[in-house]
């Protein structure tokens, strides 16, 4: 059914001037998939196969450091995107592992029907380029707030920017995102609720 479909519909519609046909025709090119909690849909050595947009549920991507930590990358809930771009974009093994906190549905979109929906359109082209601009700038600012806010502030504007993930992702993955100790997470959280 289109149902499964709808967020994507409305996103699209809400980025791209495209006719029912047109936003079908791009629709037509993903494939839904149910992903169970704790399993992953990208490993390392192995190449990413798709674009994931998420219908419902919640994802974390992460590596493993030479210390045997686990460091968080992203993030996604219903409405955002996953996967290891670097391997995607460029077809090459994965260096980190996406797997899922809840119970999923996703809308994949894979290599060759990226490919063929760019080449098709100006329109479909705009949108990923638009997508991959708002990655990259969310990207950056994620370095820069690493790089000049106190684990405090991070936290802060975690919260006012994103407050749909909190009831979404354990304490110990949000802490990992932020860089620190989920100990510290507490302690903040807790000065926080006292305050």
């Amino acid at each position: 059914t289109m149902t499964e479909f709808e967020p994507l519909y409305s996103k699209i519609k809400d980025h791209l001037d495209l006719s029912d046909e047109e936003t079908t025709f791009f629709l037509s090119h993903f494939a839904k998939k149910k992903v169970k909690k704790r399993q992953f849909i990208v490993q390392p050595d192995y190449i990413a196969k798709h674009r994931n947009y998420v219908v419902n549920g919640a994802f974390r991507s992460y590596v493993i450091g030479n210390d045997g930590q686990e460091h968080t990358l992203n993030l996604a809930i219903d409405d955002w995107w996953i996967t290891d771009s670097n391997s995607f974009i460029y077809q090459k093994p994965a260096t980190m592992f996406v797997v899922a906190l809840e119970d999923s549905v996703l809308l994949q979109l894979d290599f060759e029907n990226e490919q063929k929906l760019k080449s098709h359109s100006h329109k479909f082209e705009t949108f990923f380029r638009t997508a991959a601009e708002r990655g990259l700038t969310f990207l950056q600012r994620r370095i820069t707030s690493s790089h000049t806010l106190t684990a405090e502030q991070r936290y802060e504007e975690f919260v006012s920017e994103y407050p749909q993930f909190l009831q979404r992702i354990p304490q110990y993955v949000l802490a990992s995102y932020l860089g620190m100790t989920t100990e510290y997470l507490s302690k903040i959280r807790n000065n926080k609720l006292k305050s």
